[in-house]
């Protein structure tokens, strides 16, 4: 069972991620379960859910990598015994900190083994400047971006070519070593690339 994380601030296009990445990986044949801190977030219909046999499950009650780091490892030995999907999706709140999930993420061994796969980190194009010189906001994501091997810079079909290359050098500074993905998951942009490193191709 391989854990993907999709982190960042809030608004920056988590879900709409999520569930285009858990098409893409269906159509390639892969299960896929998506963990999120409010279950209610994520507009999944029955539909859905069956057509690509998605599973989702609410770890609510506070955030992912500390109130509720029991609740996590519970889910995901759930998981692991019942659905065997084999990809889980963590979807953390736009606050969390991508390495305190990695670290308490764990499995009982019984059950499966637990591979960790990419944490995806998306980043709003459409609001660099504001998340790269504001200080309220500048550490908290200049720590999720730290922590990312892949940061995907989202609604660059929202956003002028002047921004994005603002956006796409300000994160290479913060992290040069995390490789970047252009995202616009309205015409589909990204996404293909980003199910192919979930699933260990092309790295």
């Amino acid at each position: 069972m391989k854990l993907v994380q999709v982190a960042g601030y809030l608004g920056s296009g988590k879900t709409t991620l999520i569930l285009s990445l858990v098409k893409e990986l269906a159509t390639r044949g892969r299960k896929v379960a998506v963990l999120v801190n409010d279950v209610g977030e994520v507009p999944v219909d029955g539909q859905v859910m069956e057509k690509y046999g998605l599973t989702v499950k609410d770890i609510g009650g506070g955030c992912i990598c500390c109130q509720v780091a029991g609740n996590m490892r519970a889910t995901l030995n759930n998981l692991a015994r019942n659905q065997k999907p084999d990809i889980v999706i963590i979807e953390p709140t736009g606050m969390a900190v991508p390495s305190a999930i990695r670290d308490g993420a764990t499995i009982d061994p019984k059950f499966d083994s637990l591979n960790h796969g990419p944490t995806i980190v998306l980043f709003d194009t459409t609001r660099a400047e504001k998340f790269l010189t504001y200080e309220t906001l500048e550490r908290l994501v200049n720590t999720q971006l730290k922590d990312a091997d892949i940061v995907a810079l989202s609604k660059t079909d929202s956003a002028s070519p002047e921004k994005v290359e603002y956006a796409r050098s300000g994160v290479l500074k913060i992290n040069p070593k995390a490789r970047i993905v252009m995202l616009a998951t309205k015409t589909g942009e990204g996404v293909p690339e980003l199910a192919a490193a979930a699933l260990g191709e092309g790295v």
